[in-house]
């Protein structure tokens, strides 16, 4: 979501991204023309009249439960994103019974919390499991 138009949204998808991916982007654009969404989020430039690049993930209870905000110089990371909603998703279809730690990836060691586990997550989770390929 951005200030621009849907215009706007459409030439960079037509003139940038598909050009550096192959594909038009997966995901509607969406456009907060007016900076009011932005600016209910904390992110909206009201100097500029631009949002400052974020990202907000938010539960399907509308909870956020992971937020980013860059400035302009610096892009995010999608597959970063992409793990924390999957990571997400595990925490909430386990009910809290499994986390995730940093670095965690599907199919890797989750936690269980538990008294037990305070002082020995070294026991039960090792930091290189979490950067293997």
């Amino acid at each position: 979501m951005s200030v621009d138009s849907q215009f706007v949204h459409k030439v960079w998808n037509d003139q940038e991204l598909s050009k550096m991916t192959g594909k038009d982007i997966p995901f509607p654009m969406l456009t907060d023309s007016s900076g009011a969404i932005g600016e209910m989020y904390g992110v909206y430039d009201e100097e500029a009249g631009v949002n400052t690049r974020g990202r907000f993930l938010i539960d399907p209870d509308g909870v956020i439960q992971g937020f980013e905000v860059l400035s302009p110089p610096v892009g995010r990371n999608v597959a970063e994103t992409l793990r924390q909603i999957k990571a997400f998703q595990l925490v909430r279809k386990t009910g809290g019974a499994e986390v995730c730690p940093s670095g965690w990836q599907p199919g890797k060691t989750t936690l269980k919390p538990s008294p037990e586990l305070v002082s020995n997550v070294w026991k039960e989770w090792k930091v290189s499991e979490a950067f293997e390929d």
